[in-house]
């Protein structure tokens, strides 16, 4: 290759492009809005970028959008906490994008309310 410090940097900026694409930020939600869904977890995803849960509200299921892993941790919360059927209430802004996604400022567990941002 003619140009080898090129090479790398195109394949460093390929390969990195892909997790910055998947991390979006927060203004496609509509912070002047606050939501409150109370409900059972139907799913939870306990990965980065966030932790993800899907709950059913007014017949839909609404996908939450949490806290990084290491944030939750930080706050007290784990996986076993987030399991399916566990009852929460999540409180946040929904998104301007999508009807039944939001993004959760804090979640009700066990009767203990725990802050995510």
């Amino acid at each position: 290759m003619k140009y080898p410090l090129f090479g790398l940097f195109f394949s460093g900026a390929l390969l990195t492009g892909g997790f910055a694409a998947a991390h979006h930020g927060w203004g496609s939600y509509d912070a002047g809005r606050l939501v409150s869904v109370t409900s059972n977890i139907q799913q939870a995803n306990w990965e980065n970028p966030h932790v993800t849960v899907v709950v059913t509200h007014e017949n839909k299921n609404w996908d939450a959008v949490l806290a990084p892993p290491f944030r939750m941790s930080a706050r007290g919360l784990n996986p076993d906490m987030l399991k399916p059927g566990t009852s929460v209430r999540l409180e946040g802004y929904p998104s301007t994008r999508m009807e039944t996604e939001m993004r959760a400022e804090r979640i009700v567990v066990g009767g203990k309310t725990y802050e995510l941002r």
